[in-house]
């Protein structure tokens, strides 16, 4: 499933209208990245987004 481990941030759903106004389902997708990051003082992989890794809020492992 495509979600931010670090968050909780999923895919959202919702309408995309044409020009015409015409109507049709969409789903928008978190920015996901699979990194190595630091829990608990050992390494781990996470799928996080690009807002948290931004945002400092996981301490990556180089």
């Amino acid at each position: 499933m495509r979600k931010c481990d670090v968050c909780g941030k999923t895919p959202m759903a919702g309408y995309q209208y044409s020009h015409s106004h015409r109507k049709s389902i969409k789903k928008w997708q978190p920015n996901l990245k699979r990194v190595r990051a630091i829990v608990d003082g050992t390494p781990v992989r996470l799928n996080v987004c690009t807002k948290c890794l931004r945002s400092g809020r996981v301490k990556r492992a180089i």
